[in-house]
């Protein structure tokens, strides 16, 4: 595997269970799990944003778990923690309703609103649909951690 390795992660979330699957270059290299803030901070339902060097990353619970997403809509570059809705295990962006999967980022729904006038359509097609990245959390003393690349100091 030539300083790779598989992780595989199973998170249970009541009654569904999401599988995130993924080949990672070691924590050697370029990836690090970086303290993104404590636990006591956040509240099922609800987002923060937090920045690493230049990255913004929007970190949430759901029930006993936590995710953690790029902090920007990948539509219009939106911050989603300001105003985004969690929602059927979903993020929807408060800013023209682009709509994504939490299990891996995939679109569910791009830039539908407003409906009338009919130019959310026309708003989705400024960009190209683009998937959110989802990056893998841990709790380690009392941190909601994220695994995020390394930031150069």
């Amino acid at each position: 595997w030539n300083g790779y390795y598989a992780m595989l992660r199973i998170i249970s979330q009541g009654r569904s269970s999401i599988l995130m699957a993924g080949c990672l270059k070691s924590t050697g290299d370029h990836m690090a799990w970086k303290n993104a803030l404590k636990k006591k901070r956040l509240k099922p339902g609800k987002t923060k944003m937090v920045t690493f060097g230049l990255k913004t990353v929007m970190v949430g619970q759901l029930g006993d778990e936590y995710f953690a997403t790029e902090g920007l809509c990948r539509h219009m570059r939106w911050p989603l923690a300001w105003g985004g809705k969690i929602k059927d295990d979903c993020v929807r962006c408060p800013l023209h309703q682009s709509t994504y999967h939490l299990e891996d980022g995939s679109v569910k729904e791009w830039s539908p609103f407003p409906l009338f006038p009919p130019y959310g359509k026309l708003l989705g097609k400024l960009s190209k649909q683009k998937d959110l990245k989802i990056y893998e959390t841990r709790v380690k003393d009392d941190y909601v951690q994220v695994f995020v690349e390394k930031i150069k100091s």
